[in-house]
């Protein structure tokens, strides 16, 4: 299977006019464009703002991404965190005697 990258540059000339689009691979089959801008005098231009624009999104994606790592590291720590404590309790509870067994009494016969 081949890796593409998920975002990338394309430039178009129409009409004398040069247009700079910023495109996201949604599948495999299928690539949308996230940002463009037309209207450039150049390939250059075009290109530069491409580039610029393109790596500004890479920058947010990846600080986007960071936050929601430290997020789900948080979550997980406060779910360890809440098994250990249910675990010490049935801990304690099985060390004082107290089973599952002792929720019913028979002896209401």
């Amino acid at each position: 299977m081949t890796q593409q990258k998920k975002y990338g540059l394309r430039v178009i000339e129409a009409e004398g006019s040069w247009t700079a689009e910023v495109t996201r691979r949604m599948t495999a089959r299928k690539t949308v464009v996230t940002k463009s801008k037309t209207g450039f005098a150049t390939e250059a231009e075009a290109t530069a703002w491409g580039d610029e624009t393109l790596k500004g999104i890479v920058e947010n994606l990846m600080v986007r991404n960071e936050r929601r790592a430290k997020q789900r590291a948080e979550r997980d720590q406060a779910l360890a965190d809440k098994e250990a404590a249910a675990e010490k309790w049935r801990a304690e509870r099985d060390a004082a005697g107290e089973g599952d067994d002792d929720l019913f009494d028979e002896d209401d016969e």
